[in-house]
């Protein structure tokens, strides 16, 4: 199987275990954790192009699980986070890590804030490498094995 395919696949694997955990999925923890994710995603290469920015943000009020959260909060809670990392890359992600670990006390909250992570990294096609990095590192923050989600 092409790479391409198993990026496909697998992206799409994740919004499916998303989508059957989404009643489960409506804390303050996940919803900013989650957000902190799309950001560090979306600039995982240190900058983020209006382009971009404006998909990631298309993406997060499509996403049927984030749904159960108010798309102008998620949007701000988004803005937010990218402002932090195109501020100051090194400083602002170390911010959104914090974020994002606060999820770690329920670990199905934890796993679909990663599933999240590669679900954005694989929308466009294609998971680079530094995509692939900066959901590692959340995966660390998380106290979640890399390996779990083929990373």
């Amino acid at each position: 199987m092409a790479l391409w395919d198993r990026i496909k696949e697998s992206a799409s694997t994740m919004q499916t275990q998303l989508l059957a955990k989404k009643n489960d999925l409506k804390s303050g923890a996940f919803r900013d954790a989650s957000m902190a994710m799309c950001a560090l995603v979306a600039a995982a290469d240190g900058s983020i192009d209006p382009s971009e920015r404006q998909r990631v943000a298309q993406l997060i009020a499509t996403n049927e699980v984030l749904q159960n959260f108010d798309a102008h909060d998620l949007q701000r809670r988004f803005d937010e986070n990218l402002n932090k990392l195109t501020a100051d890359f090194g400083f602002g992600k170390v911010g959104v890590l914090q974020e994002i670990a606060k999820a770690k006390k329920k670990p199905a909250e934890a796993r679909a804030v990663i599933q999240i992570g590669i679900v954005i990294g694989g929308a466009d096609g294609y998971f680079d490498e530094t995509e692939r990095a900066v959901v590692r590192e959340a995966c660390f923050s998380l106290d979640l094995p890399p390996h779990e989600f083929d990373l």
